[in-house]
């Protein structure tokens, strides 16, 4: 059974003190474990089913049998693209298919709500993050989250209504941090965050998503 929880947030300011408004997040999450659906969500992130290879009739060449079929003592041979030879073909080799588990949109957003649930003590909220930065500085990020005692050497999530050139500049130089758009929110980046980052207009985003 689903029920409904909410969540308050203390909102940073630029320069990383707290502000007079807040933010509530409501968020419905299953009143049981909520994990097999997260675990669905995920395995339907990471199954692509893209590799393949090459049988005998796709490897090029081949064409002319390479040599006469008695008298020479060797083994009959009719191309040399025959999974024996190397640089043939091969056999029950992989394909391409399709590995897509079902999810509806109920429960990838369940997913995505629990997940936020889960993690709802390593959020921290910063206004108007998107237009922080007046230049594309790595530098200036890395001094912002200093000041506002966010570690840029844990996995950081920055979840933006808009990805500003600036923003996007200034932090994609740095490994442990993504940027995502609050409406390409997935389950597999939330799982991986050690800290999250969200904004007002990301928050407004995401209650029109669950709302909606």
């Amino acid at each position: 059974m689903a029920v409904k929880k909410f969540v308050t947030y203390n909102v940073l300011d630029n320069s990383g003190q707290i502000s007079d408004n807040q933010q509530k997040l409501e968020l419905t999450v299953l009143e049981t474990s909520g994990n097999y659906l997260i675990h669905k969500d995920i395995s339907r992130q990471q199954r692509q089913g893209t590799v393949s290879t090459k049988t005998r009739g796709e490897v090029r060449g081949g064409g002319r049998k390479p040599w006469k079929q008695k008298g020479t003592g060797r083994a009959r041979a009719g191309s040399n693209r025959s999974p024996l030879w190397k640089g043939g073909g091969v056999i029950f080799g992989p394909k391409p298919r399709s590995n897509s588990l079902k999810l509806n949109q109920k429960e990838r957003q369940l997913s995505l709500q629990t997940l936020l649930y889960n993690k709802r003590n390593s959020i921290l909220v910063i206004d108007n993050l998107e237009n922080l930065l007046e230049a594309p500085k790595t530098k200036a990020f890395c001094n912002f989250c200093k000041i506002s005692n966010i570690d840029v050497n844990q996995k950081l999530l920055i979840i933006v209504s808009k990805k500003t050139d600036y923003l996007k500049m200034s932090t994609r130089n740095l490994k442990n941090i993504e940027l995502v758009l609050a409406s390409n929110l997935n389950s597999l980046c939330l799982l991986k965050a050690k800290q999250i980052l969200l904004t007002p207009l990301a928050i407004n985003d995401l209650k029109e998503t669950f709302n909606g």
